[in-house]
Protein backbone atom coordinates (compact mmCIF):
# COMPACT_ATOMS: atom_id res chain seq x y z
CA UNK A 1 0.00 0.00 0.00
CA UNK A 2 1.16 3.54 -0.74
CA UNK A 3 2.31 5.47 2.30
CA UNK A 4 0.02 8.35 3.25
CA UNK A 5 1.56 11.78 2.94
CA UNK A 6 2.38 13.41 6.29
CA UNK A 7 2.20 16.95 4.87
CA UNK A 8 0.65 18.90 2.04
CA UNK A 9 1.11 22.33 0.50
CA UNK A 10 -1.71 24.80 1.17
CA UNK A 11 -2.37 28.20 -0.40
CA UNK A 12 -2.43 30.76 2.41
CA UNK A 13 -4.88 32.90 0.47
CA UNK A 14 -7.64 30.50 -0.63
CA UNK A 15 -6.80 27.16 1.01
CA UNK A 16 -6.07 25.24 -2.22
CA UNK A 17 -4.29 21.92 -1.54
CA UNK A 18 -1.42 20.54 -3.58
CA UNK A 19 0.94 17.60 -3.22
CA UNK A 20 3.89 19.77 -4.30
CA UNK A 21 4.93 23.39 -4.07
CA UNK A 22 3.81 25.72 -6.86
CA UNK A 23 4.79 29.31 -7.55
CA UNK A 24 1.27 30.42 -8.52
CA UNK A 25 -1.96 29.12 -7.04
CA UNK A 26 -4.19 27.72 -9.83
CA UNK A 27 -7.34 28.64 -7.87
CA UNK A 28 -6.83 32.29 -6.82
CA UNK A 29 -3.89 33.07 -9.17
CA UNK A 30 -1.80 34.53 -6.33
CA UNK A 31 1.99 34.13 -6.33
CA UNK A 32 4.20 32.63 -3.60
CA UNK A 33 1.34 31.74 -1.26
CA UNK A 34 2.01 28.00 -0.80
CA UNK A 35 3.27 26.74 2.55
CA UNK A 36 3.87 23.18 3.71
CA UNK A 37 1.73 22.03 6.64
CA UNK A 38 0.96 18.67 8.27
CA UNK A 39 -2.19 16.96 7.08
CA UNK A 40 -5.03 16.70 9.59
CA UNK A 41 -5.52 13.07 10.67
CA UNK A 42 -8.51 11.26 9.25
CA UNK A 43 -11.41 10.59 11.56
CA UNK A 44 -11.85 7.04 12.77
CA UNK A 45 -13.99 4.70 10.73
CA UNK A 46 -15.98 3.60 13.77
CA UNK A 47 -16.95 7.17 14.60
CA UNK A 48 -18.02 7.80 11.03
CA UNK A 49 -20.05 4.59 10.98
CA UNK A 50 -21.73 5.59 14.23
CA UNK A 51 -22.81 8.87 12.73
CA UNK A 52 -24.06 7.22 9.55
CA UNK A 53 -26.13 4.68 11.46
CA UNK A 54 -28.32 7.41 12.94
CA UNK A 55 -28.83 9.40 9.79
CA UNK A 56 -32.41 10.36 8.94
CA UNK A 57 -33.98 9.05 5.76
CA UNK A 58 -35.61 11.34 3.19
CA UNK A 59 -39.39 11.45 3.30
CA UNK A 60 -41.47 11.96 0.13
CA UNK A 61 -42.96 15.46 -0.17
CA UNK A 62 -41.11 16.50 2.98
CA UNK A 63 -40.32 19.90 1.46
CA UNK A 64 -44.01 20.82 1.68
CA UNK A 65 -43.87 20.31 5.43
CA UNK A 66 -41.08 22.83 5.94
CA UNK A 67 -42.21 25.83 7.98
CA UNK A 68 -41.73 28.93 5.84
CA UNK A 69 -42.46 31.43 8.62
CA UNK A 70 -39.83 33.98 9.61
CA UNK A 71 -36.97 32.49 11.61
CA UNK A 72 -36.88 33.72 15.22
CA UNK A 73 -34.31 36.41 15.87
CA UNK A 74 -32.78 37.88 19.00
CA UNK A 75 -31.95 41.58 18.87
CA UNK A 76 -28.50 42.69 19.95
CA UNK A 77 -29.65 46.01 21.37
CA UNK A 78 -27.58 47.81 18.70
CA UNK A 79 -29.86 48.98 15.89
CA UNK A 80 -27.12 49.44 13.29
CA UNK A 81 -25.79 45.91 13.89
CA UNK A 82 -29.29 44.43 13.74
CA UNK A 83 -29.82 46.19 10.40
CA UNK A 84 -26.70 44.58 8.90
CA UNK A 85 -27.58 41.16 10.35
CA UNK A 86 -31.00 41.34 8.71
CA UNK A 87 -33.07 42.02 11.85
CA UNK A 88 -31.09 40.38 14.64
CA UNK A 89 -29.24 37.24 15.64
CA UNK A 90 -30.44 33.88 14.34
CA UNK A 91 -29.93 31.12 16.94
CA UNK A 92 -27.34 28.60 15.82
CA UNK A 93 -25.65 30.94 13.35
CA UNK A 94 -21.91 31.41 12.92
CA UNK A 95 -20.91 35.06 12.36
CA UNK A 96 -17.46 36.20 11.24
CA UNK A 97 -16.43 39.79 12.09
CA UNK A 98 -13.32 41.03 10.27
CA UNK A 99 -11.43 44.29 10.12
CA UNK A 100 -8.13 46.04 10.61
CA UNK A 101 -6.43 45.85 14.01
CA UNK A 102 -7.81 48.41 16.44
CA UNK A 103 -10.85 49.31 14.35
CA UNK A 104 -13.37 48.15 16.99
CA UNK A 105 -14.22 44.48 16.43
CA UNK A 106 -13.72 43.41 20.04
CA UNK A 107 -15.35 46.60 21.32
CA UNK A 108 -18.52 46.00 19.30
CA UNK A 109 -18.82 42.37 20.36
CA UNK A 110 -18.25 43.27 24.01
CA UNK A 111 -21.09 45.78 23.74
CA UNK A 112 -23.27 43.01 22.29
CA UNK A 113 -22.35 40.83 25.27
CA UNK A 114 -23.33 43.60 27.66
CA UNK A 115 -26.74 44.09 26.02
CA UNK A 116 -27.50 40.36 25.97
CA UNK A 117 -26.44 39.76 29.58
CA UNK A 118 -28.43 42.77 30.81
CA UNK A 119 -31.51 40.97 29.46
CA UNK A 120 -30.65 37.91 31.54
CA UNK A 121 -29.05 35.79 28.80
CA UNK A 122 -25.84 33.90 29.50
CA UNK A 123 -22.92 34.79 27.22
CA UNK A 124 -19.43 33.26 27.05
CA UNK A 125 -16.55 35.49 25.94
CA UNK A 126 -13.50 33.46 24.87
CA UNK A 127 -10.29 35.42 24.40
CA UNK A 128 -7.08 33.99 23.02
CA UNK A 129 -5.27 37.31 22.79
CA UNK A 130 -6.13 39.30 25.91
CA UNK A 131 -5.98 38.56 29.61
CA UNK A 132 -8.91 38.90 31.99
CA UNK A 133 -7.51 42.18 33.28
CA UNK A 134 -7.31 43.65 29.78
CA UNK A 135 -10.91 42.69 29.02
CA UNK A 136 -12.02 44.21 32.33
CA UNK A 137 -10.21 47.48 31.59
CA UNK A 138 -12.01 47.80 28.26
CA UNK A 139 -15.33 46.82 29.82
CA UNK A 140 -15.06 49.50 32.51
CA UNK A 141 -15.25 52.20 29.82
CA UNK A 142 -18.57 50.85 28.52
CA UNK A 143 -20.54 50.76 31.75
CA UNK A 144 -21.82 48.05 34.05
CA UNK A 145 -21.99 44.38 33.10
CA UNK A 146 -24.20 41.62 34.44
CA UNK A 147 -22.88 38.52 36.16
CA UNK A 148 -24.27 36.49 33.25
CA UNK A 149 -21.13 37.32 31.24
CA UNK A 150 -18.59 34.50 31.56
CA UNK A 151 -14.95 35.14 30.62
CA UNK A 152 -12.55 32.46 29.45
CA UNK A 153 -8.94 32.95 28.36
CA UNK A 154 -8.21 29.77 26.42
CA UNK A 155 -6.99 28.71 22.98
CA UNK A 156 -7.68 24.96 23.03
CA UNK A 157 -10.90 24.15 21.18
CA UNK A 158 -11.36 20.90 23.10
CA UNK A 159 -11.49 22.79 26.39
CA UNK A 160 -13.70 25.50 24.88
CA UNK A 161 -16.15 22.84 23.69
CA UNK A 162 -16.30 21.35 27.19
CA UNK A 163 -17.00 24.76 28.73
CA UNK A 164 -19.77 25.47 26.20
CA UNK A 165 -21.42 22.10 26.87
CA UNK A 166 -21.18 22.68 30.62
CA UNK A 167 -22.39 26.30 30.81
CA UNK A 168 -24.86 26.17 27.85
CA UNK A 169 -24.66 29.88 26.92
CA UNK A 170 -27.00 31.62 24.50
CA UNK A 171 -24.10 33.21 22.60
CA UNK A 172 -20.34 32.75 22.38
CA UNK A 173 -17.67 35.23 21.25
CA UNK A 174 -14.32 33.81 20.05
CA UNK A 175 -11.56 36.42 19.81
CA UNK A 176 -9.83 35.51 17.57
CA UNK A 177 -10.03 32.47 15.29
CA UNK A 178 -6.32 32.78 14.39
CA UNK A 179 -5.32 32.01 18.00
CA UNK A 180 -7.44 28.86 18.36
CA UNK A 181 -5.91 25.42 17.85
CA UNK A 182 -7.08 21.85 17.57
CA UNK A 183 -4.82 19.29 19.26
CA UNK A 184 -5.53 16.78 16.48
CA UNK A 185 -3.78 19.09 13.98
CA UNK A 186 -0.03 19.41 14.45
CA UNK A 187 0.39 22.69 12.52
CA UNK A 188 0.82 26.02 14.28
CA UNK A 189 -2.16 28.22 15.28
CA UNK A 190 -3.17 30.59 12.50
CA UNK A 191 -2.20 28.20 9.72
CA UNK A 192 -4.61 27.09 7.03
CA UNK A 193 -5.20 23.68 8.60
CA UNK A 194 -5.79 25.07 12.08
CA UNK A 195 -8.12 27.84 10.98
CA UNK A 196 -10.17 25.48 8.83
CA UNK A 197 -10.44 22.75 11.48
CA UNK A 198 -11.19 25.27 14.24
CA UNK A 199 -13.95 26.89 12.22
CA UNK A 200 -15.38 23.46 11.40
CA UNK A 201 -15.58 22.56 15.07
CA UNK A 202 -17.23 25.86 15.96
CA UNK A 203 -19.73 25.30 13.14
CA UNK A 204 -20.66 21.89 14.59
CA UNK A 205 -21.12 23.44 18.04
CA UNK A 206 -23.31 26.25 16.69
CA UNK A 207 -25.58 24.00 14.63
CA UNK A 208 -25.73 21.17 17.13
CA UNK A 209 -26.42 23.26 20.23
CA UNK A 210 -28.30 26.21 18.64
CA UNK A 211 -25.69 28.56 20.07
CA UNK A 212 -24.88 31.78 18.25
CA UNK A 213 -21.11 32.08 17.83
CA UNK A 214 -19.28 35.26 16.84
CA UNK A 215 -15.70 34.76 15.67
CA UNK A 216 -13.21 37.59 15.15
CA UNK A 217 -10.90 37.33 12.15
CA UNK A 218 -7.79 39.36 11.44
CA UNK A 219 -7.33 40.81 7.97
CA UNK A 220 -4.27 41.01 5.76
CA UNK A 221 -2.87 44.15 4.16
CA UNK A 222 -5.06 43.44 1.13
CA UNK A 223 -8.16 43.69 3.36
CA UNK A 224 -9.23 40.02 3.37
CA UNK A 225 -9.51 37.71 6.36
CA UNK A 226 -6.16 36.15 7.17
CA UNK A 227 -6.20 32.44 6.39
CA UNK A 228 -8.05 30.51 3.68
CA UNK A 229 -11.07 31.98 1.92
CA UNK A 230 -12.83 28.74 2.76
CA UNK A 231 -13.38 30.33 6.17
CA UNK A 232 -15.87 32.74 4.60
CA UNK A 233 -17.68 29.87 2.88
CA UNK A 234 -18.16 27.95 6.13
CA UNK A 235 -19.76 30.71 8.20
CA UNK A 236 -23.31 32.01 7.85
CA UNK A 237 -22.55 35.73 7.97
CA UNK A 238 -19.44 37.76 7.16
CA UNK A 239 -19.19 41.33 8.48
CA UNK A 240 -16.35 43.72 7.69
CA UNK A 241 -15.38 46.92 9.46
CA UNK A 242 -14.33 49.70 7.08
CA UNK A 243 -12.85 53.13 7.66
CA UNK A 244 -9.66 54.63 8.98
CA UNK A 245 -8.98 53.51 12.52
CA UNK A 246 -7.47 56.95 13.21
CA UNK A 247 -10.81 58.59 12.36
CA UNK A 248 -13.87 58.56 14.62
CA UNK A 249 -16.31 56.81 12.29
CA UNK A 250 -16.65 53.11 11.50
CA UNK A 251 -18.70 51.40 8.78
CA UNK A 252 -19.91 47.83 9.25
CA UNK A 253 -20.71 46.14 5.94
CA UNK A 254 -22.29 42.74 5.37
CA UNK A 255 -20.38 40.77 2.73
CA UNK A 256 -22.28 37.51 3.16
CA UNK A 257 -25.54 36.81 4.98
CA UNK A 258 -27.59 33.64 4.67
CA UNK A 259 -30.40 35.17 6.72
CA UNK A 260 -30.72 38.63 5.18
CA UNK A 261 -29.53 41.16 2.63
CA UNK A 262 -25.84 41.86 2.02
CA UNK A 263 -26.41 45.46 0.89
CA UNK A 264 -27.04 47.03 4.29
CA UNK A 265 -24.39 48.95 6.21
CA UNK A 266 -24.15 50.19 9.78
CA UNK A 267 -22.43 53.44 10.71
CA UNK A 268 -20.75 53.89 14.09
CA UNK A 269 -18.72 56.57 15.82
CA UNK A 270 -15.85 55.59 18.11
CA UNK A 271 -16.17 57.29 21.50
CA UNK A 272 -14.44 56.84 24.83
CA UNK A 273 -17.38 54.67 25.98
CA UNK A 274 -17.21 52.44 22.89
CA UNK A 275 -18.97 52.45 19.54
CA UNK A 276 -21.94 54.83 19.25
CA UNK A 277 -24.61 54.41 16.59
CA UNK A 278 -25.02 57.08 13.89
CA UNK A 279 -28.75 57.07 13.02
CA UNK A 280 -28.38 59.77 10.33
CA UNK A 281 -25.30 58.88 8.23
CA UNK A 282 -26.02 61.46 5.52
CA UNK A 283 -25.81 64.42 7.88
CA UNK A 284 -22.75 62.91 9.52
CA UNK A 285 -20.93 62.38 6.21
CA UNK A 286 -21.57 65.96 5.04
CA UNK A 287 -20.13 67.62 8.14
CA UNK A 288 -17.34 70.03 7.25
CA UNK A 289 -18.27 70.29 3.56
CA UNK A 290 -16.63 73.42 2.07
CA UNK A 291 -18.90 76.18 0.80
CA UNK A 292 -18.56 77.81 -2.61
CA UNK A 293 -15.67 75.51 -3.59
CA UNK A 294 -15.21 74.16 -7.09
CA UNK A 295 -14.82 70.41 -7.57
CA UNK A 296 -17.22 69.52 -4.72
CA UNK A 297 -20.51 67.72 -5.47
CA UNK A 298 -22.97 65.87 -3.23
CA UNK A 299 -24.13 62.50 -4.57
CA UNK A 300 -26.68 60.01 -3.29
CA UNK A 301 -25.76 56.34 -2.98
CA UNK A 302 -28.07 53.53 -1.90
CA UNK A 303 -26.70 51.15 0.71
CA UNK A 304 -29.36 48.47 0.81
CA UNK A 305 -32.61 50.30 1.59
CA UNK A 306 -30.86 53.35 3.04
CA UNK A 307 -29.99 56.41 0.92
CA UNK A 308 -26.76 58.12 1.99
CA UNK A 309 -25.59 61.51 0.79
CA UNK A 310 -21.84 61.69 0.25
CA UNK A 311 -19.51 64.45 -0.91
CA UNK A 312 -17.37 63.69 -3.96
CA UNK A 313 -14.33 65.91 -4.49
CA UNK A 314 -12.27 66.31 -7.66
CA UNK A 315 -9.10 68.27 -8.38
CA UNK A 316 -7.94 68.81 -11.96
CA UNK A 317 -4.67 70.68 -12.54
CA UNK A 318 -2.04 70.95 -15.27
CA UNK A 319 0.62 68.28 -15.13
CA UNK A 320 4.38 68.62 -15.42
CA UNK A 321 4.85 64.92 -16.18
CA UNK A 322 4.93 63.11 -19.48
CA UNK A 323 1.96 61.02 -18.41
CA UNK A 324 -0.82 62.66 -16.38
CA UNK A 325 -1.48 61.23 -12.97
CA UNK A 326 -4.81 59.65 -12.00
CA UNK A 327 -5.51 59.05 -8.32
CA UNK A 328 -8.75 57.90 -6.72
CA UNK A 329 -9.67 57.36 -3.08
CA UNK A 330 -12.98 55.76 -2.12
CA UNK A 331 -14.12 54.85 -5.65
CA UNK A 332 -12.96 52.52 -8.41
CA UNK A 333 -9.95 53.98 -10.24
CA UNK A 334 -10.79 52.13 -13.46
CA UNK A 335 -14.29 53.59 -13.35
CA UNK A 336 -12.90 57.10 -12.91
CA UNK A 337 -10.57 56.63 -15.89
CA UNK A 338 -13.56 55.51 -17.94
CA UNK A 339 -15.52 58.64 -16.99
CA UNK A 340 -12.55 60.87 -17.86
CA UNK A 341 -12.45 59.26 -21.31
CA UNK A 342 -16.19 59.94 -21.72
CA UNK A 343 -15.63 63.62 -20.87
CA UNK A 344 -12.88 63.95 -23.46
CA UNK A 345 -14.78 62.15 -26.22
CA UNK A 346 -18.36 63.29 -25.67
CA UNK A 347 -17.91 66.78 -24.21
CA UNK A 348 -14.59 67.83 -25.69
CA UNK A 349 -13.09 68.49 -22.25
CA UNK A 350 -9.35 67.99 -22.72
CA UNK A 351 -7.90 66.31 -19.65
CA UNK A 352 -5.00 64.49 -21.31
CA UNK A 353 -2.61 67.19 -20.14
CA UNK A 354 -3.94 67.45 -16.60
CA UNK A 355 -3.65 65.44 -13.41
CA UNK A 356 -6.98 64.29 -11.99
CA UNK A 357 -7.60 63.41 -8.35
CA UNK A 358 -10.94 62.09 -7.08
CA UNK A 359 -11.75 61.64 -3.40
CA UNK A 360 -14.86 60.45 -1.56
CA UNK A 361 -14.98 62.52 1.61
CA UNK A 362 -15.44 60.68 4.88
CA UNK A 363 -13.43 57.64 3.87
CA UNK A 364 -16.44 55.57 2.80
CA UNK A 365 -16.07 53.29 -0.23
CA UNK A 366 -18.80 53.55 -2.84
CA UNK A 367 -19.30 50.85 -5.47
CA UNK A 368 -22.63 51.89 -6.94
CA UNK A 369 -22.57 53.21 -10.53
CA UNK A 370 -25.19 55.83 -9.56
CA UNK A 371 -22.36 58.11 -8.40
CA UNK A 372 -21.01 58.39 -11.96
CA UNK A 373 -22.92 61.61 -12.62
CA UNK A 374 -21.57 63.17 -9.44
CA UNK A 375 -17.98 62.30 -10.38
CA UNK A 376 -18.54 63.77 -13.86
CA UNK A 377 -19.89 67.00 -12.35
CA UNK A 378 -17.01 67.24 -9.88
CA UNK A 379 -14.44 66.84 -12.67
CA UNK A 380 -16.15 69.48 -14.83
CA UNK A 381 -16.45 71.83 -11.86
CA UNK A 382 -12.76 71.58 -11.04
CA UNK A 383 -11.53 71.72 -14.65
CA UNK A 384 -13.65 74.76 -15.54
CA UNK A 385 -13.40 76.29 -12.02
CA UNK A 386 -17.20 76.46 -11.79
CA UNK A 387 -18.88 76.31 -8.40
CA UNK A 388 -21.87 73.96 -8.08
CA UNK A 389 -24.55 75.08 -5.67
CA UNK A 390 -24.24 73.67 -2.17
CA UNK A 391 -27.96 72.81 -2.25
CA UNK A 392 -27.63 70.56 -5.34
CA UNK A 393 -27.18 66.80 -5.45
CA UNK A 394 -26.76 64.48 -8.43
CA UNK A 395 -27.02 60.78 -9.18
CA UNK A 396 -27.11 58.64 -12.31
CA UNK A 397 -25.11 56.03 -14.21
CA UNK A 398 -23.06 57.23 -17.19
CA UNK A 399 -22.45 54.99 -20.21
CA UNK A 400 -19.65 55.04 -22.78
CA UNK A 401 -21.83 56.93 -25.25
CA UNK A 402 -22.30 59.69 -22.71
CA UNK A 403 -25.90 58.71 -21.95
CA UNK A 404 -27.18 59.03 -18.39
CA UNK A 405 -28.95 55.82 -17.44
CA UNK A 406 -31.62 55.22 -14.84
CA UNK A 407 -30.91 54.03 -11.30
CA UNK A 408 -33.04 52.20 -8.76
CA UNK A 409 -34.98 53.83 -5.91
CA UNK A 410 -34.80 57.31 -7.43
CA UNK A 411 -37.75 58.60 -5.38
CA UNK A 412 -36.16 57.54 -2.08
CA UNK A 413 -32.98 59.40 -3.03
CA UNK A 414 -34.89 62.60 -3.81
CA UNK A 415 -36.86 62.36 -0.57
CA UNK A 416 -33.61 62.02 1.40
CA UNK A 417 -32.28 65.15 -0.31
CA UNK A 418 -35.45 67.06 0.56
CA UNK A 419 -35.25 65.93 4.19
CA UNK A 420 -31.73 67.37 4.50
CA UNK A 421 -32.64 70.73 2.96
CA UNK A 422 -31.43 70.38 -0.64
CA UNK A 423 -33.45 72.19 -3.30
CA UNK A 424 -32.12 70.88 -6.66
CA UNK A 425 -31.63 67.30 -7.86
CA UNK A 426 -29.88 66.41 -11.12
CA UNK A 427 -30.92 62.93 -12.19
CA UNK A 428 -31.51 60.83 -15.34
CA UNK A 429 -34.36 62.03 -17.51
CA UNK A 430 -35.90 58.55 -17.53
CA UNK A 431 -36.31 58.74 -13.73
CA UNK A 432 -38.20 62.06 -13.70
CA UNK A 433 -41.61 60.46 -14.25
CA UNK A 434 -41.16 57.87 -11.48
CA UNK A 435 -40.03 60.52 -9.00
CA UNK A 436 -42.99 62.79 -9.61
CA UNK A 437 -43.45 65.93 -7.53
CA UNK A 438 -41.51 66.35 -4.30
CA UNK A 439 -42.22 69.40 -2.16
CA UNK A 440 -39.38 71.93 -2.18
CA UNK A 441 -37.29 70.12 -4.81
CA UNK A 442 -36.49 71.22 -8.38
CA UNK A 443 -35.99 68.23 -10.63
CA UNK A 444 -33.46 68.58 -13.45
CA UNK A 445 -33.41 65.61 -15.82
CA UNK A 446 -30.48 65.00 -18.18
CA UNK A 447 -30.26 62.54 -21.05
CA UNK A 448 -26.55 62.85 -21.85
CA UNK A 449 -23.51 64.45 -20.28
CA UNK A 450 -23.80 67.29 -22.82
CA UNK A 451 -26.99 68.40 -21.06
CA UNK A 452 -24.96 69.28 -17.96
CA UNK A 453 -23.73 72.49 -19.55
CA UNK A 454 -25.77 75.48 -18.41
CA UNK A 455 -27.76 73.70 -15.68
CA UNK A 456 -29.16 75.95 -12.94
CA UNK A 457 -27.25 73.87 -10.39
CA UNK A 458 -24.04 75.62 -11.55
CA UNK A 459 -23.22 79.20 -10.92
Amino acid sequence: MAKAKASMFFCQNCGYESAKWMGQCPACREWNTFAEEPVAPARSTSASAGRRSGISRPVPRQINAVDTRQMPRDTTGIGELDRVLGGGIVPGSLVLVGGDPGIGKSTLLLQVCRNLTNRGEKVLYVSGEESLQQIRMRADRMGTFSDSLLLLCETSLDLIREVIEETKPAAVVVDSIQTMYNEAVSSAPGSVSQVRESTGQLLQIAKGSAVTIFIVGHVTKEGVVAGPRVLEHMVDTVLYFEGDRNASYRILRGVKNRFGSTNEIGVFEMCSEGLKEVPNPSEYMLEGKPENASGSVVVCSMEGTRPILIEVQALVCKTSLAFPRRTCEGADLNRVNLLIAVLEKRMGLHLSGSDAYVNVAGGIRIREPAVDLGIILALISSAEDVVISDRTIAFGEVGLSGEVRSVSMAKQRVQEAARLGFDTVILPQVCVKSVGHVEGIRIRGVRTVRDLAGLPGMR
